[in-house]
């Protein structure tokens, strides 16, 4: 079955968990091969020294040119448009050709065009998409403008990823268990980008030896309506597939909605009673790109539904 797409321009992905790992770190990289995340941030902001930016650049194209991620996203993250290492870090990128860049402290629409033009001045739109991290004030308050951007910047805009560390200390909102002061800031990136089509990646938990701390964190984040995690450990891969995945019943529902609309009695509808209730066309997409979800697991697994 095709993935159907949100976004016009890309189609749906499977993102549950999506680790972060230093760029910096050579034994870390050779890692990420036999690990079951559903995507990794290659960094070379936050986890690289800046004395050590121009050595992890060349850690990446390495690993790009001999040893590339495979059956999963590849995204580098790269330092702030206005630092002195952002051009060194792009230039990387169009070298290395992963799935997609990520922008930190994306606080404007501006941001995206800019990266965008570089892009298409390098004939890399085709396959190299744009991530934004909103983790700062201006970035939380203008989210729906940024998500609306990616329609002028050439759909390469595809996802959001949350940085709650960055966002706690500009406002002073204390690192509480529930992020409960936090929730309004959380809904409204989701709000933008489900109004665009846009993925929306859940923060990082700086709880990976307290792992009960960190489900509690990735089921609220599932039901606030988060695609995955951003991760900063290894240990933290498998809740966030649990959390973010879907169980074998919903499974099953799914394909019993697929079929109940594929009968030749119901293909015109758009509205069904499928077992005593009303079922839309929808529920019949949501069902559909669920399924596509379950395709790439069992893919990657090596089995069938």
């Amino acid at each position: 079955m095709a993935m159907k797409a949100i976004n016009s321009h890309h189609p749906a992905r499977l993102r549950r968990s999506v680790l972060s790992v230093p760029a910096i770190n050579v034994r870390a990289l050779e890692k990420t091969h036999g690990l079951a995340c559903d995507a990794v941030i290659f960094d070379l902001e936050d986890s690289v020294a800046p004395e050590k930016k121009a050595e992890a650049r060349e850690n990446l194209k390495r690993f790009f040119a001999e040893t590339p991620l495979q059956g999963r996203e590849a995204i580098i993250r790269v330092n702030g448009l206005e630092t002195e290492f952002f051009a060194d870090d792009m230039a990387a990128v169009i070298a290395c050709r992963p799935d997609a860049v990520l922008l930190p402290k994306v606080d404007a629409p501006d941001d995206i065009q800019h990266v965008a033009d570089l892009l298409a001045e390098s004939d890399a739109t085709e396959s190299l998409r744009i991530w934004a991290m909103i983790e700062t004030p201006r970035g939380v308050l203008n989210a729906a403008a940024i998500a609306g951007s990616g329609r002028t910047a050439g759909g390469l805009l595809d996802c959001f990823v949350v940085g709650l560390n960055d966002l706690r200390k500009e406002t002073g909102v204390a690192p509480e268990p529930g992020r409960t002061y936090l929730v309004p800031f959380l809904m409204q990136v989701i709000l933008a980008a489900r109004a665009y089509g846009l993925d929306a990646i859940d923060s990082v938990s700086n709880e990976f030896k307290a792992l009960d701390a960190y489900e509690a964190e990735c089921a609220q984040g599932h039901a606030m309506g988060f695609d995955g995690k951003m991760l900063i450990h290894p240990a933290q891969i498998d809740g966030a597939n649990r959390h973010f995945g879907f169980s074998p019943q919903a499974l099953a529902e799914a394909k019993t909605i697929v079929a109940a609309f594929a009968d030749p009695a119901t293909v015109d509808l758009n509205v069904i009673n499928l077992d005593g209730r009303m079922v839309e066309r929808l529920h019949l997409e949501q069902a559909e790109r669920l399924l596509a979800k379950a395709q790439v697991i069992e893919a990657r697994e090596g089995r069938t539904a």
